[in-house]
């Protein structure tokens, strides 16, 4: 029996899901700080089985949490505990900003989705960078052998402008680098405005170069690059990053951020409509996202790390994903359905469906 679905019913489905999450993730910051940590790891380790290799490293488990859960580096190491084998922290900017107005985060529960205007709200790169410096060196510390992974995942600045994005990606990618496992470079949100340009194959294929030199450089080693798309692209246009990537020799592509269509979904019309503007996430994601990691795969073949993320709620589709040809997967909306249980719940059933 799952008993957190029900205490979400109780406790977080009538509040507003920007403080549910808030309370949600300091709760298991707290476990951490107060010695619950150690504990957590021993019930929540992933089967050795599960040890995945991609980017050149060493994953605990092929299933990980994506970018928007941890958007400063604030629980790195409190999130590992959970089972994780990967954390993606960001989306991170050049400078700090507030982002956009509250209320900013809805959920769809019928649709078991979740709309977000966010607007990358975070603390900016230098805040963010000694951070992430020490969740790695604790990281190196309290697991023997194989340890969580940490991304960075960077944007743009709101204020800056597009024919500027560069510069600013330039400066996130310094500063950040010498800290993350890999980076990636995020150009999909719709929530900054004129970013989805930035994929077009013209304007991507400078930002991605310099980005790779510029933290190259700043870690003195080669740090993996990714990009990320939308899931909006045009097959047309995911063909083009494909062909692009593989041109540059990226590391992989992360398939895919949110999507700014609402077809489908269960919720009355006037519900979703009265959310307004944002990208959705979670369940109704599931086909789209699984169309484009197969696209690319058929593109890319074993060239790329291709990183599948969008709707997947169970072990069973963490799996499908890796037979469509992911090498990693993950999740972030039903986290905030399922709870802190849910990605050692992952885990499990992916040992079993192997074994």
């Amino acid at each position: 029996m799952r008993i957190y679905p029900t205490f979400f019913r109780l406790c977080f489905s009538w509040m507003d899901a920007e403080r549910a999450h808030k309370i949600g993730f300091t709760l298991i910051k707290t476990a951490h700080t107060v010695g619950a940590g150690a504990v957590m790891r021993r019930m929540f380790a992933p089967s050795p089985a599960l040890q995945t290799t991609a980017l050149g490293l060493t994953f605990p488990t092929p299933f990980g949490l994506a970018a928007g859960f941890d958007k400063e580096g604030q629980g790195v190491n409190a999130l590992a505990n959970l089972g994780f084998g990967h954390i993606e922290v960001g989306t991170i900017t050049g400078q700090p900003q507030p982002g956009n107005p509250a209320p900013r985060l809805f959920r769809l529960v019928e649709d078991r989705a979740v709309i977000n205007r966010m607007g990358f709200n975070n603390d900016g790169a230098a805040a963010v960078a000694p951070r992430l410096t020490r969740a790695v060196a604790e990281l190196g510390k309290t697991y023997r052998g194989v340890r969580p992974i940490v991304g960075v995942n960077i944007g743009k600045t709101k204020l800056v402008e597009l024919d500027d994005a560069l510069g600013d990606y330039l400066a996130s990618a310094r500063t950040l680098a010498p800290s993350a496992d890999y980076l990636v470079v995020n150009v999909s949100s719709p929530n900054t405005p004129g970013l989805r340009l930035l994929q077009n194959v013209e304007a991507l294929r400078p930002l991605l170069a310099g980005v790779r030199e510029a933290a190259d450089a700043a870690a003195g080693r080669h740090v993996p690059l990714l990009v990320k798309i939308a899931p909006d692209l045009s097959d047309e246009d995911v063909a083009d990053v494909a062909a692009l990537a593989m041109e540059m020799k990226l590391d992989g592509i992360i398939c895919t951020n949110t999507t700014i269509s609402r077809d489908g979904l269960r919720s009355p019309a006037a519900l979703v409509e009265e959310k307004g503007a944002g990208g959705l996430s979670g369940a109704p994601l599931k086909a789209r996202s699984l169309a484009v990691l197969r696209q690319l795969k058929a593109a890319v073949g074993d060239s790329l790390t291709l990183i599948s993320v969008g709707g997947v709620e169970t072990g069973a589709e963490v799996q499908e994903r890796l037979d469509a040809g992911a090498t990693l997967v993950q999740g972030y909306t039903a986290f905030l359905y399922e709870g802190p249980f849910w990605a050692a719940r992952i885990n499990k059933e992916l040992t079993q469906l192997r074994k």
